[in-house]
């Protein structure tokens, strides 16, 4: 690694709730001189970012990306070679669907020193703050995380649907509201349980958090016809029976 270089510091902010961004991730945030950032950590966070700070919006929704991977990551690469401390500023963790596992290769590569700081996945903490425990004695011993969103011009998945169709336990799917429809569709086709319970959290731990519930038959349809959008998380499994209980607490 080379001395005259900057550090890049791949920062999981956490899933929106500004209290639950980690001691760390707020002091690197408050002390950055450049911050690369994307827009699921939310306003509330994204606000917060220090006014001497460089700041860059790297921010990527389907089908509205600001700058390419590969632009990311040649910026990323720049500006530590400026002699800069980067932030590099993700939602949730950044190596769960975060894809800082691709850029801290891209910075080994190019000798510039690198320190992940986990976040709080919204995996877990979305679902809860919505009263779903992702895995409940009663309910489900086991978790699946995946990626719902694979570009529909692929010939085959890369998901196994058989396998997750057939799954005993919670799935809970990352990027899913553009592909809700079709990943249903591939888990009835497999078998799964037409009334198997399905949540849709819009914008978890944020104070415009929505919640909607359905079944895997016609979650679809109840989304399409409440106007959900991205961000959400989709948990999947008899865990979502749960929130009728601890969906009305106040967190």
């Amino acid at each position: 690694m080379s001395s005259v270089y900057g550090k890049v510091y791949l920062v999981g902010s956490g899933p929106g709730d500004p209290e639950l961004l980690t001691l760390k991730a707020r002091k690197l945030i408050d002390n950055a001189e450049v911050i690369v950032y994307d827009q699921l950590p939310g306003k509330a966070i994204l606000d917060s970012m220090p006014e001497k700070a460089e700041k860059i919006d790297a921010g990527k929704f389907a089908g509205d990306h600001r700058l390419t991977q590969s632009e990311i990551n040649d910026l990323l690469v720049a500006k530590a070679k400026e002699g800069k401390d980067v932030v590099r500023l993700k939602g949730g963790d950044p190596y769960l669907f975060g894809r800082g596992g691709e850029e801290a290769e891209v910075l080994v590569k190019e000798g510039i020193e690198f320190e992940v700081v986990p976040g709080i996945s919204a995996a877990i903490a979305v679902p809860a703050y919505a009263g779903i425990p992702v895995t409940h004695r009663d309910h489900a011993s086991m978790v699946t995380f995946l990626t719902g969103h694979e570009d529909p011009t692929k010939e085959e998945s890369a998901l196994d649907w058989g396998y997750l169709a057939s799954s005993p336990g919670t799935l809970v799917i990352f990027m899913g509201v553009k592909m809700l429809r079709r990943n249903m569709e591939e888990l009835l086709k497999n078998g799964k349980n037409p009334e198997t319970p399905v949540a849709l959290i819009e914008r978890g731990t944020r104070p415009d958090q929505r919640v909607t519930v359905g079944n895997v038959a016609n979650i679809a349809d109840i989304a399409e016809k409440a106007g959900v959008k991205a961000p959400a998380i989709t948990v999947v499994g008899d865990v979502v029976n749960v929130h009728r209980i601890l969906g009305t607490q106040k967190v």
